[in-house]
C-alpha cells in the first residue's frame, strides 16, 4: 500500500531525494570530490542539498570557485560570505593565475574568459587531484549539457567524448575512474530554471542581489541588454539607458547579459519564468549563442 507521505511528496521532494542520493553516492564512492560553488543560484542550491545529505557533520569535501577575475563583485561578496557561515572550506583559482603562467592566452585583455575557465579548472583538477566534481548543471539549459550523463566520465586529459559516455541503467551512477580520469557529477541534472526558483522559494535560499529587478546602465548589443561597467563600457554609438531589470544567471561580466525586469521576489520570478519561452542562458550570454556544435567542442576541451 503506498502510504500518506508518499501521496503528499511534492515534485520537489523527488528532485531533492534524487540530488540527496546522488551526491551520497559520490561521497561514498570518490575518492577526492569537490563541490564547484560560484555564488550563483543553482550552486546555491547545491550547498543547501549538500546540507541535507551531510549535517550536522562537515561535508565530505571542499568547495572549489574557478574565478575569471571579470565576476560581478556582489556574487564574489556572497560566495566568501556563504561559505563563511557554512564553515566549510573555500579554494579559489583564478584565470588570471593561469594568464601569468602562460597556460591561458587571449587575444585581447578585455576577451570573455568564459571559456578559458576550462583550462583552470584541470589545472585546479590536477594540483588537488579531485577524482569527482560536482557541478550545477541542468540539462534543460543548452543542447550539449542535455547530452550529459549525471555522472559524466572525463578522459586523463580532461576531455569529455559525448559518444562514450557510461550507460546510467535503472539510476545506478558509475563512479568508478582510474588515476587521472575523473567524472563531472550533475545532481540536478533533472531540474528546470523553474524548479530551481520554486526549491529557492521554499527553501527561502539567500542569492546576490543581481537576480532581482534593480536599475542598471546597459546599452543594446547583439539583440542583447550588456551592462556598462568599467570593464565593459558603452562603445561609440552605444545609448546607455538605466532600465530596470535582473540577471537570469550570473557569469563572467564581459558576456552575462541582465533582462527586462520588475520581479523582486522569488515569487515574482517564478510567475515569469513559468511563460518565457528563451532559456536563460540563450536570453543571458553573449558567448552562448553558439551553434550546439560550438558548446560541445568547448565542452570536450574540458568547459563545464
Amino acid at each position: 500500500m503506498t502510504s500518506t507521505t508518499t501521496l503528499h511528496r511534492t515534485h520537489l521532494d523527488w528532485l531533492e531525494s534524487e540530488a540527496i542520493h546522488i551526491l551520497r553516492e559520490v561521497a561514498a564512492e570518490c575518492e577526492r570530490p569537490v563541490l564547484l560553488f560560484s555564488g550563483g543560484k543553482d550552486s546555491c542550491v547545491l550547498l543547501r542539498l549538500a546540507e541535507k545529505a551531510f549535517r550536522p557533520g562537515k561535508f565530505p569535501f571542499p568547495l572549489l570557485h574557478v574565478d575569471t577575475g571579470h565576476n560581478f563583485p556582489e556574487v564574489i561578496a556572497f560566495r566568501d560570505q556563504r561559505a563563511a557561515e557554512l564553515g566549510e572550506r573555500l579554494i579559489v583559482r583564478s584565470v588570471e593565475d593561469s594568464i601569468a603562467r602562460g597556460s591561458v592566452v587571449l587575444r585581447h585583455a578585455t576577451d570573455s574568459r568564459n571559456a578559458a575557465q576550462a583550462t583552470t579548472l584541470l589545472e585546479a583538477i590536477a594540483e588537488f587531484r579531485f577524482d569527482a566534481c560536482i557541478g550545477g548543471a541542468r540539462r534543460d539549459e543548452e543542447k550539449a549539457r542535455a547530452k550529459e550523463r549525471i555522472c559524466s566520465f572525463r578522459d586523463e586529459f580532461g576531455q569529455w567524448d559525448p559518444k562514450n559516455q557510461r550507460p546510467e541503467l535503472w539510476n545506478l551512477y558509475n563512479t568508478r575512474v582510474h588515476p587521472g580520469e575523473n567524472i563531472r557529477v550533475f545532481p540536478i541534472s533533472n531540474w528546470t530554471e523553474l524548479d530551481i526558483w520554486q526549491y529557492i522559494a521554499r527553501e527561502q535560499l539567500a542569492l546576490p542581489s543581481l537576480y532581482y529587478s534593480h536599475v542598471r546602465p546597459v546599452v543594446r548589443r547583439k539583440g542583447l541588454l550588456a551592462p556598462v561597467t568599467a570593464l565593459t563600457p558603452a562603445r561609440e554609438g552605444e545609448a546607455v539607458e538605466a532600465l530596470r531589470v535582473r540577471f537570469r544567471t550570473v557569469g563572467d561580466v564581459s558576456c552575462t547579459c541582465p533582462v527586462l525586469s520588475d520581479a523582486a521576489t522569488p515569487e515574482d520570478i517564478i510567475a515569469e519564468t513559468a511563460v518565457t519561452t528563451i532559456t536563460e542562458r540563450g536570453a543571458t550570454r553573449m558567448d552562448d549563442q553558439l551553434s550546439e556544435a560550438s558548446m560541445e567542442r568547448r565542452k570536450k576541451m574540458g568547459y563545464f
